[in-house]
């Protein structure tokens, strides 16, 4: 396993097949006691899908309708104890979605919502990293969207330009989070309840103005279980690409890799102490140095 991602993937991983492991041992104990297990449900999230990785997605997809219940975020099920569910998203909304994705998703009945960026709508997604290959991909035009089968395919927001939300005014934050959505209901003549942050960045307060918005509905890139209470408005999310390793991606279904926020908010308070945050930046130096 030496493709995309390093070690910290690989490291990833193996915390997650022990998660897993602790889980199935759990749901034995549950069953032996003549106890259901609770439900789950992972909301997984792609950006791009490439020509390349349409096959891979396929099979993704496949393993998607075997191991869950797809569900739209349209309509949001009482979550059926002892059952696994899912639903599938799209940040951005890259035409290679609409050409690679979409069509996966028709032929086996699986519903998807796709977050646009309003203002970038037919042109490039200037946000991303000059060395990613999304830098070069275009969104598609609303009526590509428009096009398709209404109740298969969901649209949500993800802001009209794509900033850090947080570094934001009020003001502007507000009108990220306003006008896209209005942008969308005009062109789609439907309602918008749906929300996704672009780059996971959020606070309380962006939460709260969500609210004012009017969205039902809010995503993180934080990977967690999802709607788990019926009141829930803000929600985790599982990164996935077409090239993750099956295993991988079934451990992702599973809802494995839950233990990340947690891995990360202790690596925050560690780094907050100042004699280790001066340890960490002179072994960076030390790194640029003999770079």
């Amino acid at each position: 396993m030496t493709t995309k991602g390093g070690k910290g993937r690989l490291i990833k991983f193996l915390i997650s097949l022990g998660c897993y492991t602790w889980d199935c041992i759990w749901s034995m104990v549950f069953r032996a006691l003549g106890r259901t297990p609770k439900a789950t449900c992972v909301v997984l999230y792609y950006h791009s899908v490439p020509d390349l990785n349409q096959s891979a997605f396929a099979r993704q997809m496949d393993v998607v309708a075997r191991l869950s219940v797809p569900i739209s975020l349209e309509r949001i099920p009482h979550l059926m104890a002892g059952k696994r569910y899912s639903a599938i998203t799209f940040d951005d909304g890259f035409e290679d979605n609409i050409r690679n994705a979409v069509p996966e998703l028709q032929k086996r009945g699986i519903p998807a919502t796709v977050f646009l960026t309003t203002a970038y709508l037919g042109q490039f997604a200037k946000w991303w990293p000059a060395s990613s290959p999304e830098r070069e991909q275009k969104i598609a035009h609303a009526e590509m969207w428009v096009q398709l089968q209404a109740d298969l395919i969901s649209i949500g927001s993800h802001s009209l330009t794509h900033p850090y939300l947080s570094s934001l005014s009020e003001m502007e934050a507000r009108r990220e989070l306003c006008e896209s959505r209005e942008m969308l209901e005009e062109l789609f003549k439907r309602k918008i309840s749906t929300f996704s942050f672009p780059y996971g960045d959020f606070n309380s307060a962006l939460v709260d103005w969500c609210r004012d918005a009017g969205y039902k509905h809010i995503f993180t890139t934080m990977p967690k279980y999802a709607f788990l209470n019926g009141d829930e408005f803000l929600s985790g999310r599982v990164k996935v690409e077409p090239t993750d390793w099956p295993l991988e991606f079934h451990l992702k279904i599973f809802g494995a890799y839950r233990w990340l926020p947690y891995a990360i908010s202790l690596k925050r308070r560690i780094l907050s102490f100042p004699g280790v945050r001066i340890f960490f930046l002179k072994r960076q130096m030390c790194s640029s140095d003999l770079e």
